[in-house]
């Protein structure tokens, strides 16, 4: 009876679990590192933050799925018209082409230094072997073992990693404190956009939906939370191994293997190889995942609808891939700074999509019972300061400086 009620928890994680391995890509990895080797562990708050507000959202999102029998993106064209729905869409697929250069560099840099072989043909191997995955017909079960075991995985390996380095508990609560330190706003800017990734948390309703087709109506119920606070948790360890043993050398990330070095306590001379196959499983899993997403809601704003066995779902699927794949082989000949800047592109667009959910998750002819609580209202808010502050503070240094 155990085995079958483990087994059973296993399963209910399932969206939960990939709104996690959607955010957590490449580019979380990535600016972690950089932001515990350069900061050590003054900006470790960012990701408290950060988390807390995605599980605001995600929680919004995840009862508008449940309320509604129509996807999100018709609730918004019956409120505002269908140019609204279109804009959103068209939205969601620039972010989600976005993190999916991230992820396509991700696994070419970690295949290229792993082998060193030439990158853009392990770019080009991966995005086809994920497009022969989107099209097996139990797509949504295989995505959802694939992306516990990598998660998984890879949280064990920083798990063990981040008790081996011993970090200083004073130091790890003094950078609870919000602090900006001269220097770190790109990095900030792109780790919210990582963390509070609100397409990620909007395409939670599509997964809710998704899953009550598929259960008895009435046992389906938001399980976002365990996956967003492994996210959370991965993060955290992530920054804290580079602040450990990167910070004190003063060591720079100016490559994957750089990155690595963060591991050296629990791996030694082979910290870069296990890094990089780390690196390669966030950017495979997060290939599928973000694919999937932009592909399912742009397919629901062009009016075919977002149920994953749709032949337009999935062709749409496809072309994020070769959008992001195109990217990354294009302009990927700095491939680090290439995702970190991917990722503060986003800023600019995810307010949109927040101010949209919020709205929604307070229109009580939608929700019924489950509208916004004075709670969700009073952190939505601040939520949406939060990214609207960010993309001005982003515009005024990338335009105006």
């Amino acid at each position: 009876m155990k085995k079958q009620q483990l087994i059973h928890w296993v399963h209910a994680l399932g969206p939960g679990i990939i709104t996690a391995a959607l955010v957590f890509g490449p580019s979380k990895m990535t600016v972690a590192t950089k932001l515990g080797a350069e900061f050590g562990y003054d900006l470790l708050w960012v990701v408290v933050t950060a988390i807390f507000f995605m599980m605001v959202y995600t929680a919004m999102s995840a009862r508008i799925g449940l309320a509604s029998e129509v996807s999100i993106l018709d609730l918004i064209r019956k409120k505002w018209g269908s140019p609204a729905g279109v804009v959103i869409g068209i939205g969601v697929f620039l972010v989600a082409a976005c993190f999916q250069a991230g992820n396509s560099i991700g696994a070419g840099i970690a295949l290229e230094e792993l082998t060193h072989t030439p990158r853009t043909p392990w770019i080009l191997f991966f995005n086809l072997a994920g497009l022969v995955l989107l099209f097996f017909r139990s797509f949504y079960r295989v995505l959802e073992k694939v992306m516990l075991f990598l998660i998984l995985l890879m949280l064990f390996a920083f798990v063990v990693t981040a008790i081996t380095t011993r970090p200083p508990l004073a130091a790890v609560i003094t950078g609870l404190e919000p602090t900006v330190p001269a220097g770190s706003w790109q990095l900030v800017t792109a780790l919210t956009a990582s963390c509070f990734a609100l397409v990620a948390a909007f395409y939670q309703a599509y997964l809710i939906q998704e899953r009550k087709r598929k259960e008895p109506e009435g046992t389906v119920t938001d399980r976002s939370f365990p996956g967003l606070l492994i996210l959370g948790i991965m993060t955290a360890l992530v920054m804290i191994c580079a602040a450990s043993v990167m910070h004190p050398q003063g060591l720079q990330v100016s490559n994957a293997s750089d990155m690595g070095r963060a591991l050296e306590p629990l791996f030694g001379h082979y910290a870069s190889v296990f890094f990089l196959i780390g690196l390669f499983g966030a950017s495979f899993s997060s290939l599928i995942g973000n694919s999937t997403l932009g592909g399912t809601i742009f397919s629901d704003a062009l009016g075919y609808g977002s149920r994953l066995d749709s032949r337009s779902v999935r062709w749409l699927i496809a072309l994020i891939m070769a959008t992001g794949a195109g990217v990354a082989i294009a302009f990927g000949s700095l491939p680090i700074q290439l995702i970190i800047i991917a990722q503060s592109i986003t800023i600019f667009i995810i307010p949109m999509i927040g101010l949209a959910l919020f709205l929604i998750a307070n229109d009580r002819s939608i929700m019924g019972t489950r509208a916004n609580g004075l709670f969700s209202n009073l952190a939505g808010v601040l939520g949406l300061v939060l990214v609207v502050t960010l993309a001005v503070h982003s515009f005024n240094l990338l335009f105006l400086k």
